[in-house]
């Protein structure tokens, strides 16, 4: 594993830590993304969620360069809602709030 790898793993204990305290669980969770408008991941973003359970929010930028996604979703745990950022990294542009 390299120290990168170890750093995001002590990130995402800690986040889970967070997450387990801050709220009950299962509930519903709150995701927010930017990506570029251009971006053809926004697509990809939207993959990762049950279109039949969540509920999507998209909002342009004044100069339309960025589009904001926000994602409201029943989760069962802080692993799934960690589960779904790690998948989210992989897409290039993508920025997590």
């Amino acid at each position: 594993m390299s120290q990168n790898d170890t750093k995001s793993e002590e990130f995402y204990l800690r986040f889970s830590e967070h997450l387990a305290e801050s709220q009950a669980w299962p509930g519903i969770y709150m995701f927010k993304f930017v990506v570029k408008s251009d971006s053809p991941h926004l697509d990809s973003l939207k993959s990762l969620f049950d279109a039949s359970k969540a509920e999507f929010s998209e909002k342009l930028s004044s100069k339309k360069t960025f589009t904001s996604l926000t994602i409201k979703i029943r989760m069962d745990s802080p692993a799934q809602v960690i589960t779904i950022y790690k998948k989210s990294s992989t897409l290039e542009g993508v920025m997590t709030l």
